[in-house]
């Protein structure tokens, strides 16, 4: 697959950050199987992780906190990825009908347990859940591609005696229910056909197989 020139303009700050989200209506943050197609693709070397700037990793701070975009590790099999309602919407619909990305056991506790105290941090959830972090990193993984779980908000975190931010950030996890009362639609397979139509008007030339890996 060629890699693909994206109908936007360059990510250099959050404001072009956010506009490409909203042009694109789904997209992962970082490169991926389909070249070209990550907000990695779009920012300029100059302008990704480097001395001088945190580029993209601290720009989503603002995009999330505007409260229309989501953001989560809900694409690639797991990776991190963000979508405007409309879109987020029509994923939800088609993996809530799917029996492999229905929670069960500790993540209908842990999905439950959100629902009831609304937004919850790693901290908390760990103390509910007993689990390490590398197995709690790996069951909100999970969470967030089944859509029961997204990231809720984002804080920057300063530290030392000058409070200097260094990239460090703390987020908790909701409900995309709860975050912006997203509902799922009538039918499955029409998110399936729309989300499907959308990539393709994007990336024409992408196969069955590779939508597929990165739709789920």
């Amino acid at each position: 697959m060629r890699c693909i020139d994206l109908p936007v303009a360059p990510v250099t700050g959050p404001e072009t950050m956010l506009a490409a989200i909203r042009r694109l209506g789904i997209v992962p943050f970082f490169s991926n199987p389909v070249p070209g197609f990550s907000i990695e693709d779009l920012t300029p070397r100059e302008c990704w992780f480097t001395e001088e700037t945190l580029g993209p990793w601290d720009w989503k701070v603002d995009v999330v906190n505007t409260g229309e975009i989501v953001y989560g590790k809900f694409l690639c099999g797991g990776k991190s990825a963000f979508a405007t309602v409309r879109w987020y919407r029509e994923l939800m619909t088609w993996r809530r009908a799917q029996e492999k990305y229905r929670p069960e056991g500790l993540q209908r506790m842990v999905v439950d347990a959100i629902a009831r105290e609304g937004e919850m941090t790693t901290k908390q959830l760990r103390a509910l859940c007993g689990l390490k972090k590398s197995a709690l990193d790996a069951l909100m993984t999970r969470l967030q591609m089944d859509t029961q779980v997204v990231i809720g908000n984002i804080e920057r975190v300063y530290n030392g005696p000058y409070l200097t931010y260094k990239g460090w950030q703390h987020a908790s996890f909701c409900r995309p229910d709860d975050l912006m009362d997203i509902t799922v639609a009538d039918s499955p397979e029409a998110s399936w056909e729309a989300l499907s139509e959308q990539i393709r008007s994007l990336v024409p030339d992408i196969s069955d197989r590779a939508l597929m890996k990165l739709l789920g």
